[in-house]
């Protein structure tokens, strides 16, 4: 069957305002004339001996966080513990070389909220109202995608301040209708943090901070920060495959994050 493939990953780039400051990526990128000296002095020849013109290999030296670029966390990021909705007790939060492949390639729908301010927090009944808008129900696994207007800030200063957040009451909405695996075009499945600064400034209220996350306490799931292209994606009918990259007990994995439609 005719496919087409829709690249919904960021790439990883230095130098731009992807992150917090104390946060961005460093990428260092040795050339293939960089790389020969080291590989002549290793076989006991002259650089200008090396085949092909005295060249060897290119290669990137990256210091990154396992959150930097597009990324899938695993429920271990959110909290030590999982699952207390439905298990006494709960039970140790999965890392992201537990969390089930089977989360990572599924049918998926994208919930347009381009429309709402930056800041917002997004409630259970605006999750409904945009499903009956688009004519569906959710089913479990189904993979949710969320597209704010953070997509169109990526690289600029006002990027991890643009869009809206998914708060705890929706995320919780969708993970009791078996969803498992969701997604965000913005820095994080929360809204900005500048935003829930002041919110608990003004109420008091600190069970605000990182809310959204935090419904990995009750249910254990899986997010995708920092996507792009949903604006390219129609409501449903496609599928995402979002395999993370098998990073040892870690808090999140890399991801080339796809998008499957038919022709």
């Amino acid at each position: 069957m005719p496919r087409r493939f829709v690249d919904i990953s960021v790439a990883l780039k230095a130098g731009i305002a992807s992150d917090p400051p104390d946060m961005l990526p460093k990428i260092e990128y040795v050339d293939h004339a960089m790389s020969a000296p080291g590989m002549a002095a290793y076989m006991g020849i002259e650089t200008s001996e090396l085949p092909d013109g005295g060249v060897y290999a290119a290669v990137e030296r990256v210091a990154i966080s396992t959150h930097n670029g597009t990324h899938l966390d695993a429920p271990y990021h959110y909290f030590p513990t999982m699952n207390h909705a439905v298990k006494e007790g709960g039970e140790p939060a999965w890392r992201i070389d537990e969390v089930p492949l089977e989360w990572c390639f599924n049918p998926a729908v994208k919930l347009d909220f381009r429309h709402m301010e930056d800041g917002y927090v997004a409630t259970p009944g605006d999750i409904e109202a945009e499903l009956k808008r688009i004519g569906h129900s959710l089913k479990p696994l189904e993979i949710v995608v969320v597209n704010t207007r953070a997509a169109e800030r990526y690289g600029h200063d006002d990027y991890i301040n643009a869009g809206c957040g998914i708060g705890k009451a929706a995320t919780l909405w969708m993970l009791e209708r078996g969803v498992r695996l969701v997604g965000t075009d913005g820095w994080s499945w929360d809204a900005p943090f500048s935003f829930t600064k002041k919110r608990v400034s003004d109420t008091g209220n600190t069970s605000l901070i990182w809310e959204g996350h935090r419904a990995g306490r009750e249910i254990g799931y899986s997010h995708l920060e920092k996507l792009t292209n949903l604006d390219k994606l129609p409501a449903d009918g496609f599928e995402i495959v979002c395999f993370p990259v098998k990073v040892h007990r870690g808090s999140a994995g890399w991801t080339r994050a796809v998008a499957i439609l038919p022709e």
